[in-house]
């Protein structure tokens, strides 16, 4: 890979990481590795980093080796213009940072016809360097010389003022100065556009009509929303700095001394700040800005999303799915072990239509008919009343099995998979309110394997999702989304063609050469099978193959996180001690008898080892937190029952970076801001909960007319 010795040095400096470490991980890039496997198959090699120190590595090198083929450009477009000299080419040789390579560039970048090129075409580039030099105690006569046809000594004066106005905008001190003022003083103010001031849109941004703060200080929540404003028509947005103190900074930059000369070139600079350098700046820090409330944004929505995948799987169980509603009745379906879709009507338990005779009636004869261990309903409109009609319903009925357990899950998402081709493609026959309900069944089964067939920025959990930069954002969370599928491992006979995808080392057409082969050729006995699915060539398998799993293949290790280059070392270890690997893994004496230092290799190191054994102990032990029931408080039903002091239960539904939504069972969640989340000071949320947490809070106010909930969960256990 080129480049790659300046990229190790760069991004370990940056990153506060080892040279040998980096240089490492990116030759595992550069060979087509995932961060996955790098992370945990490779220990040895990378010196144990993680998962986010990969990925960061991962994205500097992207942002570098786009910052090499911007070199490539301006290098090739300096020398066509036979601008290039050893100097310059040096300077742009040495530079691996943008702002300061397109810095360089602006003197030759080619540009529309400016004012400047103009003058420069008329001749007036000498009169603009005697103005410069200030020598000429007569500006006026100078200029007479330059005077043509139709030009004036007015024209020539104000012509070389252009020339020197984007001189002084393309000098890369006073850049640098205009830049260094806004880092310390820039302001970011937010005005209304006085006619909309009275609109209805206008009104979710009335704290934004007459606002100002130190740009360096406002939150990436606050400039996202002002952002939005902005795109909507509703607000003006601005960056502002003292233009006085900048112009005169730069004026002691240019001009020496008190003269004609001088007064002509004050006037250019400040001319030069005001039309050219001042808007170029505040649009770069406007987009730096930007930029760095996407990163933010992005950040707490790929942690929200994590924490929602990695939630907590009921297992395989027969499930009743339940999709609630008032008018439109109660979709119900009723699914297998497997979250196959056994049976599937409506139901009308609630006003308007009421028939909850019949309703219980019918639910009754489901779940005694379909052996329903759990019932999963839908936390959208009619929730809590569906629960308690269910409730009642099990009550009256004896059934030869425990009562199912019910539980409420998040459906958001729900209904942008039902009307997806994943959907359809799952179930052609049926309609868009059945695949939902079913959609909510699975996701108590197992939210990881369900989730990932809905683009996550349709879950529900982001902070101004569709206002970031959309590509970085799909990247993020694809890694996410790749991240957890990887955590948790993947039943290689279960799986769908959707989750499979996210394995390390396949992808969509992989996957579904697998879910072809498994239909063609029945479940796999193995993971060695592998390597019979067409153009599931060594280097894939490599890749998927620790993260696929068998739960009753022939050799135990199939079933666990051991990858198969390792099998001969566990097979030796239970060679050793005389025993089967089976025995190996459930005999805790046999394991405690090996000492891994004995198995060490150039190939296999103690981190690998030391993986191993923790792997035999709980083999293919699912990383993820049992499910708990939950509880709303019955005296509460609508906001209209809440008053000040009041203690609650509640769901956290997401997080954002000033704070945590809950639900409290009102139809509308109560913000915890930041500052109630706890006896002690919280910079970021996540730190704090996590996303479905059950906890207990505090109405500290409720908003009725804007029907806003404010919460605390400051003293609370």
């Amino acid at each position: 890979m080129e480049h790659i010795k300046i990229f190790t040095k760069l991004i370990s400096t940056e990153l506060h990481l080892q040279e040998h470490a980096v240089e490492n991980t990116l030759k595992l890039l550069d060979e087509g590795c995932t961060i996955p496997f790098i992370s945990r198959y490779r220990k040895e090699r990378t010196g144990g980093l993680d998962e986010v120190q990969i990925t960061a590595i991962s994205n500097r090198l992207a942002q570098l080796q786009e910052i090499a083929k911007r070199k490539d450009t301006v290098v090739k477009t300096i020398t066509e213009q036979g601008k290039m000299t050893p100097e310059l080419e040096k300077r742009i040789d040495d530079c691996w940072e943008s702002t300061v390579l397109e810095d360089i560039y602006l003197p030759y970048k080619p540009k529309r016809r400016t004012r400047a090129q103009v003058a420069r075409e008329q001749g007036l580039e000498p009169l603009a360097q005697l103005l410069l030099m200030q020598r000429e105690q007569d500006p006026k006569r100078a200029a007479q010389r330059f005077v043509r046809d139709g030009l004036s000594v007015a024209d020539c004066l104000k012509g070389a003022q252009d020339i020197i106005a984007e001189q002084v905008s393309e000098d890369e001190r006073c850049r640098n100065l205009v830049r260094s003022a806004f880092r310390r003083e820039a302001f970011i103010e937010s005005k209304v556009v006085k006619a909309k001031k009275d609109s209805d849109e206008a009104q979710k941004y009335s704290d934004y009509f007459e606002w100002e703060e130190p740009l360096k200080r406002c939150s990436s929540h606050r400039l996202l929303a002002m952002r939005r404003g902005e795109s909507e028509g509703i607000l003006r947005v601005s960056i502002t700095i003292d233009d006085d103190e900048a112009i005169e900074r730069l004026q002691r930059n240019y001009v020496r001394g008190n003269g004609p000369c001088q007064r002509l070139v004050a006037e250019a600079v400040e001319d030069g700040y005001k039309r050219l350098l001042l808007p170029s700046i505040e649009t770069e820090f406007m987009t730096l800005s930007k930029q760095k409330a996407d990163e933010e944004a992005i950040r707490v929505f790929a942690e929200n999303l994590r924490q929602l995948l990695l939630g907590a799987p009921l297992g395989q169980k027969r499930v009743m799915g339940i999709d609630p509603g008032f008018r439109t009745g109660c979709k119900v379906v009723c699914l297998d072990e497997q979250g196959n879709l056994l049976h599937h009507e409506a139901i009308f338990p609630h006003p308007p239509i009421n028939h909850r005779m019949q309703a219980t009636m019918h639910l009754q004869d489901m779940v005694k008919k379909f052996q329903t261990e759990a019932i999963a309903i839908g936390n959208g409109t009619a929730s809590r009343e569906t629960k308690e009609f269910v409730e009642d319903a099990l009550k009256e009925v004896a059934l030869a099995k425990p009562t199912p357990t019910i539980f409420v899950v998040s459906e958001d998402g729900a209904s942008v998979y039902s009307a997806s081709k994943v959907a359809r493609d799952e179930f052609p026959d049926e309609d868009v309110t059945v695949r939902g309900a079913v959609s909510i069944g699975r996701r108590l089964m197992d939210p990881l394997a369900e989730l990932v067939k809905i683009d996550p920025k349709s879950i529900g959990v982001g902070q101004y999702q569709h206002d970031v930069d959309q590509t970085q954002l799909k990247n993020s969370l694809d890694q996410t989304v790749e991240s957890c599928v990887n955590l948790v491992g993947v039943n290689l006979n279960t799986a769908s063609q959707h989750l499979l995808t996210y394995v390390s080392g396949l992808g969509p057409v992989l996957a579904q050469n697998i879910v072809d082969y498994r239909k063609e050729n029945g479940a796999f006995t193995s993971r060695a099978q592998l390597k019979k699915v067409p153009r599931l060539g060594p280097a894939a398998y490599q890749q998927c193959a620790g993260f696929l799993r068998i739960p009753d293949a022939k050799n135990p290790l199939d079933n666990s996180a051991v990858h198969p280059e390792s099998y001969h070392v566990v097979e030796q270890m239970a060679k050793d001690q005389h025993c089967s690997v089976s025995d190996l893994i459930s005999d805790a004496s046999k394991r405690s008898q090996i000492d891994i230092k004995r198995y060490v290799t150039e190939e296999v190191g103690l981190p690998t080892l030391t993986d191993i054994m923790k792997e035999l102990e709980k083999p293919g032990r699912d990383p993820r937190e049992q499910i708990e029931e939950f509880e709303f408080d019955s005296s509460v039903q609508t906001i209209d029952d809440l008053h000040e002091g009041m203690e609650l239960p509640g769901i956290v539904t997401n997080i954002t970076n000033f704070g945590a939504f809950v639900d409290i069972g009102v139809h509308q969640d109560g913000l915890v801001h930041v500052s109630q989340l706890a006896d002690k000071y919280v910079s970021d949320p996540t730190q704090v909960v996590r996303l479905h947490q059950h906890v207990r809070v505090r109405v500290i106010g409720v908003d009725l007319r804007r029907q806003r909930i404010s919460l605390s969960m400051k003293g609370m256990k």
